[in-house]
């Protein structure tokens, strides 16, 4: 088997993969192998597309994986930096057009910096939205999850079948709940001396 001229001359290999996964800004994800590259990964967003930035000798199973971690970290950025209360009462809007017909109205959306033990409220008397700002930062798919489950509460006020049949039209429900899951469990890890920097 002869070797690879393009991955032997250190220039990087192109592949262009499906969609990316619900959620995310980008159109397309190309992947760009490079035997230079030993081992780190990065991503950038081009346009409309996703640059993920491998070295060559990874499996299609790593290659996977990291493309996940790397949209994920991507889409955490763009959160931090854009979503002001504006941004989001705009996400909600068309969150609310695409998965409920737009028959979810809220009167306001907002972060509130006084939830420390839930992710979102909603008051459906007064139409309010509230988001915990811990929320800030998390990826995309995170914050329009929850997001959904508090528009899902101006239809439906409880959490029975109906409402969770609401969500079911949410492609990442069960990713972004585990996501969710995760980060209260670390938070009840013990913080042993010498972790995060002590």
């Amino acid at each position: 088997m002869s070797a690879d001229p393009l991955n032997r001359a250190g220039t990087p290999q192109r592949r262009t993969t499906d969609q990316p996964p619900s959620g995310s800004q980008a159109d397309a994800i190309e992947v760009r192998r490079s035997a230079r590259r030993r081992r780190t990964v990065s991503a950038y967003r081009e346009g409309d597309r996703t640059i993920v930035l491998i070295p060559a000798r990874m499996s299609e199973a790593e290659e996977r994986r990291w493309v996940n971690v790397m949209l994920d970290k991507l889409a955490a950025q763009e959160s931090r930096k854009l979503l002001g209360d504006a941004e989001l009462a705009e996400r909600a809007e068309r969150l609310s057009a695409q998965y409920f017909d737009g028959r979810a109205r809220p009167a306001s959306v907002r972060w509130v910096t006084n939830q420390n033990t839930r992710w979102g409220s909603c008051t459906p008397a007064e139409g309010s939205i509230r988001l915990s700002h811990r929320l800030q930062g998390m990826p995309e798919y995170v914050v329009d999850y929850v997001l959904l489950h508090e528009l899902a509460h101006l239809l439906v006020p409880g959490h029975g079948p109906r409402f969770w049949r609401l969500l079911e039209a949410y492609p990442r429900t069960e990713r972004a709940r585990g996501y969710l899951e995760g980060v209260v469990a670390a938070d009840r890890l013990p913080h042993l001396p010498g972790a995060r920097g002590e």
